[in-house]
């Protein structure tokens, strides 16, 4: 089976698991000393963030793996730490990866510390500050919540058929869940973002859980806008009037607001901190068990990315995941991701992350890597 990234031919399987090779990423790097990669840690703010100057990205510090990449964890199997390191190395662009073993000691990463955009991956933290309201009795599933013409928003958002054609809706908590991760709504996740209180109580979640590397953006409408070098205006939620407002701009303008989001992601997270995230909501530790049973059940139902990390895993194994796509310009994409949390057989669980920081790879390409990189992990799995 061969692959090709930007026209070039790339090599096909080893081991049972897809490598892709032939081409080097710009994101390959000089492996430094363990004490040098230790004083280039990450600053966090006062939200758990990664802090960088704006306007200045966040630099890479992860070389090839040669032993557990987290202090405070055991050793990862030494052929995975490898075949990750291929994979990360081959692909180009800027990308992360992140696996933990959930059910164990050890997890490893490439670019595991730096910022990536996150698009629809937030939506995880807007549900999780939702249920965590619900466990402390400030909200019900069942609560109502009416949903109008003022705010819809852009891109992928189906439940605004019924706004339009109905004048109003109104859905439960519960609904807006299910209707925002299974089917990555944007106007079920906004509006479950204004009824728990907008960016700032998700930003003080994920500050009140130390999260770490997690950043939270305004919500869809600023955020798309911002990255399009657009101010946002309600009219851009009609028809396509977003896209019309963007292509009108001059192509300076888009690509210096695309770079500028790139340099310093306002959703930005780390695909390390996803990861651990990931592992304390499977471990039970982040919300009720209750709200825990209820969220990995709506995870496992989710009907994006069928082709992206879900379907590297072989039969008998399940698994639960959020999906996430940026915009394109210039056949860039800026942000192409999937995280989940993957279950074997015999129960034992991963938490696995990969984040496509900017790739002009094609979309078969980018689904092959992700797919790499569950086999990848489901080969070494009791290795």
């Amino acid at each position: 089976m061969k692959f090709s990234f930007s026209g070039r031919p790339l090599l096909a399987v080893s081991m049972g698991a897809t490598v892709l090779a032939g081409c080097v990423s710009s994101a390959a790097i000089v492996p430094q000393p363990r004490a040098q990669q230790q004083q280039q840690q990450a600053v966090r703010g006062p939200a758990g963030a990664v802090t960088v100057p704006i306007g200045q990205p966040v630099r890479s510090q992860m070389p090839r793996p040669s032993g557990p990449v987290d202090p405070g964890f055991g050793r990862a199997p030494a052929g995975l730490n490898d075949r990750i390191f291929e994979l990360w190395r081959a692909f180009p662009g800027k990308t992360g990866i992140a696996v933990q073993r959930i059910d164990g000691e050890w997890s490893l990463s490439q670019r595991g510390a730096e910022l990536f955009p996150q698009q629809s991956v937030s939506k995880l933290w807007v549900t999780l500050s939702v249920l965590d309201a619900v466990d402390q009795g400030r909200m019900t599933l069942d609560q109502r919540v009416r949903i109008g013409p003022e705010d819809l928003v852009v891109f992928h958002q189906p439940l605004a058929a019924r706004v339009r054609s109905e004048g109003s809706v109104t859905m439960s908590v519960r609904d807006l869940i299910e209707t925002a991760i299974t089917h990555s709504d944007n106007l079920a996740n906004d509006s479950l973002l204004r009824t728990v209180g907008g960016p700032n109580a998700v930003r003080a979640f994920i500050t009140k859980k130390d999260l770490g590397s997690i950043r939270f953006g305004p919500g869809e409408r600023l955020l798309q806008a911002g990255t399009a070098g657009l101010t946002w205006q309600q009219s851009y939620s009609v028809g396509r009037n977003f896209e019309g407002a963007r292509a009108a701009l001059p192509a300076a303008t888009r690509q210096a607001a695309m770079n500028n989001y790139l340099a310093n992601p306002v959703d930005g997270a780390s695909p390390s901190a996803i990861a651990s995230a990931l592992t304390r909501l499977a471990r039970g530790t982040l919300l009720s068990p209750k709200s825990t049973e209820y969220l990995q059940g709506v995870l496992g139902r989710t009907k994006s990315g069928p082709r992206r990390l879900k379907a590297g895993l072989p039969p008998g194994w399940q698994f639960m995941h959020k999906t996430g796509t940026g915009q394109n310009l210039g056949g860039m994409t800026a942000g192409y991701n999937d995280i989940g949390i993957a279950t074997a057989p015999d129960g034992t669980r991963y938490a696995i992350v990969v984040m496509m920081g900017s790739t002009t790879a094609s979309i078969p390409a980018r689904m092959a890597l992700m797919q790499s990189v569950s086999s990848a992990v489901a080969e070494y799995h009791g290795k």
